[in-house]
């Protein structure tokens, strides 16, 4: 089970991900995430991801998606989130060297 909790304000939109990201909860935090971006202009984005238990692949890659769109900042508490996010990060900073290569 997934708890998708969105706070927003002018100048940001923070959002509370609670339970496992994985199969199905991907798909829901998927079109979650889709109906809200036309209303992020210039707001930053922070997901808070202190009350994520697990993450799949298919998570994973959504949440880096969310990252190399926004620039997103991650909230986390557990070493294995933060983990995570330093792969989620690296390897979008890894795809950016390559665009700016080209």
């Amino acid at each position: 089970m997934l708890k998708i909790t969105v706070n927003e304000d002018p100048k940001q939109m923070t959002l509370k991900l609670e339970g496992r990201i994985v199969g199905p909860w991907v798909a829901e935090f998927n079109r979650t995430w889709h109906s809200l971006t036309p209303s992020l202009d210039s707001k930053k984005v922070s997901l808070d991801l202190r009350g994520v238990t697990q993450v799949d692949g298919e998570g994973k890659r959504l949440l880096a998606e969310i990252y190399d769109m926004t620039g997103a900042e991650f909230q986390t508490n557990s070493l294995e989130m933060k983990h995570w996010v330093q792969e989620i990060m690296r390897a979008q900073q890894t795809v950016g060297n390559k665009r700016s290569q080209k």
